[in-house]
This record gives C-alpha cells, sequence and structure tokens, in this order.
C-alpha cells in the first residue's frame, strides 16, 4: 500500500495528498505533519519506511468538505486519490493486491463546485494571465456558475482589472511575474510552463471543447486571449481529471466598456469589503436586497464593474425603474425567487459529476418557478412590455423547458436523498421494473419478519432475532445459554460464537437473504442508470438552463435595487456623455444607514464639477465630514454607471471612465513601504493614469511628511490636475496656504465643512458650503479626542508663538491669511540674504541648570533654586 502511495503522490508532489483508505482519506509523510498541524488533528504514526515511523493522520469522508474548505483557506492544494474499484475484485488478484487507486481531481481555489466549500452570494473566479507579441490579456471562469469571459489589458489597466475580478487563482507563464496586486487582493497564484500558453494550441482547445471548426461566432480573439483563455481550460481539464465543467461560450469583453477601479480605490471606499476585511459595513452590504444566490453574485459583479455605456447604463436603469413604479410587480416578482433555488451552480455540479439527486430537485424547481414569474407577468402586463426593452429581454431568456420539467417531475421524488447510492430518488410510478424490484425488497423484508416468528416458534426460543450486518449479512442471533439447541439442529449451520450470543444461518434463510439482496442491488444499479439518464436530459439542455438562470438574477438585482430605491428614497440619476457632475442632495449610503439605525438624520449636500469649478479645495477641520463627502460622491458615481438609483434628490452624470480615490494610507512594512511611500504610489497611479474623463478624489495629500515637503507635493499635485489632467477632482486639505491658488487657477472652487463653536465647544454642522476654512480647529478636535487638558494649554501657548509673525517657524497666518502665508515659506519666495553671524550670548538660564545635581539637592535648596532661577528668566533677553 505504501508503494502505491508513494507512486500517486509522486503525480503532484506540491499538492497534499487525500488517499482514500475505507471510510477516511489518510495523509501520510510530511503531508500528514502539514494537514495536522493547519486542521488541528492528531497526528500518528503508523508502519516504518527506511527505518522511520511513518507520520500519518486522516479526516473521515463524511466530513471530508469542511477539512478541504480550511486547507484551501490557508493556501494548501489538494490532490484526492479515491478508490477505483471494489475490495472484492482486488482479492481476485491475490490475497496481499492492493485496491487500485487514482486521483481524481485537484482541488485548488479556483477550482472549487461544491456548495459547502463556496460562498453562496459571491463568485468564485479563476484567471488566467496570458502573453503574446509582448500584448497582455486575461481569461477567467467561475467553474460553480459557468461564466466564461476574456479581456485584452493594457499593461496600465491589468492591476484594476484583477482587483475587480478579485479571482480565487491566477494562472500566469514562468515567463512573467505575478501581479502585485495579488497580494492585495488576497488571490493564489499558480505558475505553469509557458508552452501550456501557446495560443494556437489555445484556439484548437477551445475549439474542441465548443464542438466548432471556427471561433469567429463567439468574437475577434487577441493571440493574448486565446493564450490565456486556452490556458486555463487545459488547467480545468487537469484538475477535474478530464470532467471539464459545463462553460458558457466565451464572451469578449472591452476594457473601455467597464469603469476602471484600482485596488487602492477599491480597498479606500470599501465596495465589497470594509478596511477589517468584512462584508458586512461594506456598500455591497448595505445595498444587497437580492434574495437568491445567483441575484446576489451578480449584484456583486455589477457593483465590481460599473459601465461606461450610456446606453446599457440607461437599459438597466430602465428595468430598476419599471419594477421601482410598480410595486405589486415587483414584490410579485421577488416572492416567486424567494422559492426559486439557485440552478446554476446545481447545473455546474452535475456538469462535473459531482451532483446528486437534490442538484435535479434544484433544477426542476427553478425551472418551474421561472416560469410561473414569466406567465405572471406576461399575464399581467401583456406581451411585449411597453417602455422596457430590457424585462421583454429577460423574459424571452426564460425558455420553455416543459419536456425537460415533465420528465424531473416524473422521475424524481418531492424530497431526494443526498446521495443516489442511499437510494429512494426515483419516485414510484416511473419505472414498472425499479418498482417491481422495491416491492420484491420491501416483501423479503415481511419475509424475514414471518420467518423469525416461525424459527422462535419452532425452536422455543423467544429471544431468537434475525439480524443483518455488512460483514456475514443476514443470520440468526440467540443468547449463548440457548444455543446448545441449536448447535444440536442439523437444518442449522453455526457462524460465529460472540461473549453472549451465538450466531446461527439456515438454507432457508441463505435463499431468501440472496433474493432480497439481489432485489436491492439491483434496484439501486437501477436507479443510478435513470440518475445518469436525467443528468444527461439536464446537460442536453443546459445552455437555455444556464439562460434562464442569467435572466432571474438579472430580474433579482433590477427589483431588489427597486425595493432599496423605494426603501431608502433614492432618486434615478441622469447618465449621459458629457464632462458634468452635478448632485443634489447627495448622501452616503453606508454612513446613511448606520445613523438611521441609530435614529439619527443624514446631512445632504451638493456636488456640481461643471467645467467651469472642476476641481473643488475643500478645507475644514477633522471628524467635520469631509472624507464622507468626499467618497459618497465617488460611491454615487459607481451605483449610477452600475444601473442603481442613487443617495440623492437628483443626480446627472457624465460617464467616468476611472476613478480614483486616495482616502487614508497604511503602511505596507511587508514590501518595505511607509505610510508615506504607500500614498505617493497611489497619488502616482492617479497621476499617471486619469484622464480628463476621470473623477479623481483626494485626502491630505503630502500629510506624511514634513509641512514645507507636504504642502510642496499637495501644491504640484493640485495644478498638475488642474492644468494637465483637467479631470473633475475633489480635493481636501489641512493645508490652508493651498486656498491661495484660486486666484489664479480659473477651474478651482473653494469649498469649507461648517463649523460652529459655542461655549468654546465645537460643533460639526456636516455642511459643504463655499469658502475657505479661517483655521484648522486642530486643538479643538484634539480636545474632543480626550487629550489632557495641560497638553492642550500647552499646544495652544506653542500654536500662538508659531503664529506671531516674524516668530522662528511662524506661517503669518496672523497677518494676510493664507495669500501671505505663502509668501512667507521660503519654498514660495525668493530666498532671502544671509544674515551676517553673529557671536553667541551667554544664556545665563542654560548655564544656571547645566549646573544643577538635581541628586544632590535637599527638598530647602531645590525650593530656593526655583526661586533663582524664576529670577533668571525674568530678566530681558541680552539678545
Amino acid at each position: 500500500m505504501m508503494a502505491q502511495y508513494l507512486s500517486v503522490k509522486a503525480e503532484y508532489p506540491d499538492c497534499l495528498l487525500f488517499y482514500r483508505m475505507g471510510d477516511f482519506y489518510e495523509l501520510f509523510f510530511e503531508d500528514a505533519r502539514k494537514a495536522a498541524a493547519a486542521l488541528d488533528i492528531a497526528l500518528t504514526h503508523r508502519g516504518k519506511h527506511l527505518g522511520e515511523d511513518i507520520p500519518m493522520c486522516g479526516v473521515p469522508i463524511h466530513a471530508a468538505e469542511g477539512y478541504l474548505a480550511r486547507l484551501i483557506k490557508q493556501g494548501f492544494r489538494v490532490a484526492v486519490a479515491e478508490q477505483m474499484e471494489d475490495p472484492a475484485e482486488a482479492k481476485k488478484r491475490g490475497s496481499k493486491s492492493v485496491v487500485r487507486r487514482e486521483i481524481v481531481r485537484l482541488v485548488t481555489p479556483g477550482t472549487l463546485t461544491e456548495e459547502s466549500l463556496l460562498d453562496t452570494r459571491a463568485s468564485n473566479y479563476i484567471a488566467a494571465l496570458g502573453e503574446a507579441q509582448g500584448a497582455l490579456a486575461l481569461g477567467w471562469c467561475d467553474m460553480s456558475t459557468g461564466r466564461f469571459c476574456t479581456m485584452a489589458v493594457g499593461a496600465d489597466r491589468l492591476e484594476a482589472e484583477l482587483a475587480r475580478l478579485a479571482p480565487a487563482e491566477l494562472l500566469y507563464p514562468d515567463s512573467l511575474q505575478p501581479p502585485a496586486v495579488c497580494e492585495v487582493i488576497g488571490t493564489a497564484t499558480t505558475i505553469l510552463p509557458r508552452h501550456r500558453f501557446d495560443s494556437q494550441k489555445g484556439a484548437e482547445r477551445l475549439k474542441g471543447l465548443f464542438g466548432v471548426a471556427s471561433l469567429d461566432s463567439f468574437g475577434e480573439f487577441s493571440r493574448a486571449e486565446l493564450a490565456a483563455a486556452g490556458a486555463l481550460v487545459d488547467y480545468l481539464d487537469e484538475t477535474q481529471k478530464g470532467a471539464l465543467p459545463r462553460l458558457s461560450a466565451p464572451r469578449r469583453e472591452e476594457a473601455a466598456t467597464v469603469m476602471a477601479i484600482d485596488a487602492a480605490t477599491r480597498f479606500s471606499l470599501e465596495l465589497t469589503r470594509t478596511t477589517g476585511g468584512e462584508r458586512k459595513g461594506s456598500l455591497l452590504s448595505t445595498i444587497d436586497l437580492t434574495v437568491t444566490g445567483a441575484g446576489a453574485r451578480l449584484l456583486a459583479d455589477d457593483l465590481a464593474a460599473p459601465l461606461t455605456d450610456c446606453d446599457a447604463i440607461r437599459q438597466r436603469l430602465d428595468l430598476v425603474n419599471w419594477f421601482f413604479e410598480d410595486t405589486i410587480a415587483r414584490t410579485r416578482t421577488r416572492d416567486i425567487l424567494k422559492e426559486t433555488p439557485d440552478i446554476e451552480r446545481a447545473l455546474s455540479r452535475l456538469s462535473v459529476g459531482r451532483g446528486g439527486p437534490r442538484d435535479l430537485a434544484a433544477i426542476r424547481s427553478g425551472l418551474a418557478q421561472a416560469l410561473a414569474l414569466k406567465a405572471a407577468l406576461l399575464e399581467a402586463y401583456g406581451q411585449p412590455i411597453a417602455a422596457c426593452t430590457l424585462l421583454e429581454d429577460q423574459l424571452g431568456r426564460i425558455g420553455a423547458h416543459g419536456e425537460l420539467l415533465d420528465l424531473l417531475t416524473r422521475a424524481v421524488v418531492a424530497e431526494p436523498p443526498i446521495s443516489v447510492a442511499d437510494g429512494g430518488t426515483i419516485a414510484a410510478g416511473f419505472d414498472p421494473t425499479l418498482d417491481e424490484l422495491r416491492s420484491l425488497s420491501a416483501d423479503g423484508r415481511r419475509a424475514i419478519a414471518a420467518l423469525e416468528a416461525r424459527y422462535r416458534e419452532e425452536t422455543g426460543i423467544a429471544s431468537l432475532k434475525i439480524k443483518h450486518n455488512n460483514l456475514i449479512g443476514y443470520h440468526i442471533e440467540v443468547p449463548a445459554r440457548a444455543a446448545d439447541a441449536l448447535l444440536a439442529h442439523p437444518d442449522y449451520v453455526h457462524r460465529q460464537t460472540m461473549a453472549g450470543a451465538v450466531r446461527f444461518s439456515t438454507g432457508e434463510l441463505a435463499d431468501l437473504a440472496l433474493r432480497i439482496s439481489q432485489a436491492g442491488d439491483r434496484a439501486l444499479a437501477l436507479e443510478k442508470e435513470h440518475f445518469e439518464a436525467l443528468r444527461s436530459a439536464v446537460l442536453a439542455d443546459g445552455q437555455a438552463i444556464a439562460a434562464t438562470a442569467a435572466a432571474l438574477a438579472r430580474l433579482d438585482v433590477a427589483s431588489a435595487l427597486a425595493e432599496l430605491a423605494a426603501r431608502d428614497n433614492w432618486c434615478r440619476p441622469e447618465v449621459h456623455a458629457d464632462s458634468g457632475f452635478h448632485i443634489e442632495g447627495g448622501r452616503h449610503p453606508v454612513v446613511e444607514a448606520a445613523l438611521r439605525k441609530q435614529g439619527q438624520p443624514f446631512v445632504a449636500n451638493d456636488c456640481d464639477l461643471r467645467a467651469e469649478s472642476r476641481v473643488w479645495l475643500i478645507t475644514g477641520p477633522n471628524m467635520a465630514g469631509k472624507s464622507t463627502f468626499l467618497r459618497q460622491n465617488a460611491l454615487i458615481a459607481i451605483l449610477a454607471q452600475m444601473g442603481s438609483f442613487v443617495p440623492a434628490r437628483s443626480a446627472a452624470i457624465g460617464v467616468v471612465d476611472r476613478l480614483f480615490s486616495r482616502v487614508g494610507a497604511a503602511d505596507n512594512l511587508a514590501q518595505g513601504r511607509s505610510t508615506f511611500m504607500v500614498e505617493m504610489i497611489e497619488t502616482a497611479a492617479i497621476l499617471n493614469q486619469a484622464t480628463d474623463r476621470s473623477l479623481v478624489i483626494l485626502d491630505e495629500v503630502g500629510r506624511g511628511t514634513s509641512t514645507y515637503d507636504g504642502l510642496s507635493i499637495a501644491w504640484a499635485v493640485l495644478e498638475h490636475l488642474h492644468e494637465q489632467t483637467r479631470c473633475r477632482t475633489l480635493f481636501a486639505t489641512h493645508y490652508h496656504e493651498l486656498t491661495a491658488l484660486a486666484e489664479r487657477l480659473p477651474a478651482l472652487a473653494l469649498y469649507t465643512v461648517r463649523v460652529s463653536q459655542w461655549k468654546d465647544e465645537l460643533v460639526f454642522l456636516h455642511e459643504i458650503a463655499p469658502g475657505a476654512a479661517d483655521r484648522s480647529y486642530g486643538l479643538a478636535v484634539a480636545k474632543l479626542a480626550g487629550l489632557p487638558a495641560p497638553v492642550i494649554r500647552r499646544a495652544q501657548a506653542i500654536l500662538d508663538r508659531l503664529e506671531k509673525p516674524g516668530s522662528p517657524g511662524g506661517n503669518g497666518r496672523a497677518r494676510g491669511g493664507a495669500k501671505a502665508a505663502l509668501e512667507s515659506l521660503p519654498l514660495f519666495a525668493a530666498a532671502p540674504e544671509p544674515a551676517p553671524a553673529r557671536e553667541e550670548t551667554p544664556d545665563p538660564l542654560r548655564e544656571a541648570l547645566s549646573a544643577v545635581r538635581p541628586d544632590d539637592l535637599t527638598p530647602r535648596q531645590a525650593h530656593d533654586l526655583l526661586y533663582q532661577l524664576k529670577t533668571l528668566a525674568e530678566k530681558p533677553d541680552p539678545s
């Protein structure tokens, strides 16, 4: 057995090997050590190899999926080796023969299909990065749903698209380096030989997979796309051992049709996860009112990839609006969808041979619900449904499925078992032969009971029982004290002697047991045949079923967004091709939801980035709401372009091609980057990649270094965005000196967050108004934060001294405002002539202090010294 194990393990040395032994998956040697530590299970030893004990651990078959999930989350890949024959067959080759085992699949982060291993409400993408003639492309799919796409990407867009997809696993050739963003988004990377990314072989593999002579009907794929898609299919074939999942025809996406959002922006805006890594508290969790798993996954995909095509956006908005205006239709749709199973994933599990009877039932129920929804909407509104082409399109995608639905209804019981091996999958009346075998099996059990009663009467042993176990089958069992009578009886054959009982058999019982066993085995074999036939029928209709599933998901998303808009008073945005950005009464959806739970209102604010004021410079104290205002406008743009209503009184948005947000930063110590370095890298990405169609939000650029350095950087960045990039920008800062730029940058508008002071207390009004903050209010915020009163008083004294004109480090704020401050800084003024050197005057106070030896002073001497120092301090400064 160990020889067989080592030969199987040699096939995939980089994987943990789950080696099937009876009812357990066993792991040996180093695999056992790793798995025992990762799963916190016992590490034992069994046998010896090269004179040393063999480490061993194992997990039960029935609980294997849970252990697999934990290993995959910790970055392991697992090869599963199953027993490929019955032990009885192996014994026919000789008593020393070992049951044949083979690896039946590789389990990796991107190749999961089991319901227990996946998040029902999230996609699980596996992607491949292809390269050809210097060009790059991505191919990706979700094995659990069959979605399959490609996209040609430039090097400047690659990381943004990976951040959008957040694949569980990325395949890349050994000629490339894995993109750095993979570590940020938690993507596992798998390196493959370059020859597996050959574009010509990729094209042939795709043709073979979809049974076509040409790929022209799918689109014009670049060589890099064919390389990526071919390598992806090749990897799936390898990991599934030939049992490829049902994949939809590859759909080619254009990078220009999707708003580019890099990983840093997604992180700072908390689109799908908070900065702490949780779904709760993110934008997605706030807006997700979908009632199906497929709808939740589609909503997440829409949020991750806002559109840039105005017509496509308007079609989605039309569908949301249709449900928004018709409460009855919306409620009816959502009620039906709540009862609809996840037919996308059921179909995928059936396609890879890991589905069961309950997946057939899910397909049956899902198709029935889809037809019920289609009938309800068409009956109420007629066909075609006016003024909503996308609704017509989605209802048209829901096929009739009449024959298949009828077949599944007749063939599968209402509540099937988990596995076909458990029996009881096929409904009574579907197959007369199966019914006869079941009847024989049931009659056999009744015959066993009758035979047991007769044997008791004939032997006079009231405690006689006929039992069954997997080792010796049916047998007669009596207490040891009553066994002598049966041992002397010629019809009773002794089988086993136990501690307190003796077991026997008879020819009559053996014949009856054989008939029952044969009937049961034949019935189970026949059920398996029927299951495979039903599975084949479902897969033959797989494309139509997938289209129905996609339509249901789109209707779920639209009705959920309409429900959200009606509940939270959101409006339909106007999305157009110009560069405007006009929001009235905009609100931050996540903050507003949190305040609503506390019974508090959210203060709405306007934002108007028209051509003559496309750059807003926003000043004001911390905690007053600058960051919230910045983020809410970015979120409104995303929501509008994904096809959702938005939290505002009105919104008119010119399409944003790229969205950049640099709001807050943190160290990246693993890559040797300080907070300031991270800030500068993110700012550099904005300046290098933003276009005049982009939306940029920046908060506190330059704060991670010295005042002069930081102000210089912020000044130059603001100038560049205004003069060179010419994009719509929200720029929040504490550098009040920058407000002077409004005098020479015509499209720069000054805004501030209003605050009020009452009885020395700072009151945040959370209102954005034209103008500039008169000061930073930093000490007031520090006081609110709880800094000790002595620290606040000392800080105020230092600030008063620094703000005196001509004082060391004084910035001139007390005289002439921001303009005077800029002119007073060496960075923005002509360098002064160096002052002539002068002889330093001795400082009596410092000399007296340097002569003090504190440890040698008595209390009296210390008291006297204090008065002496006070006298010295009050003398006029000799300089």
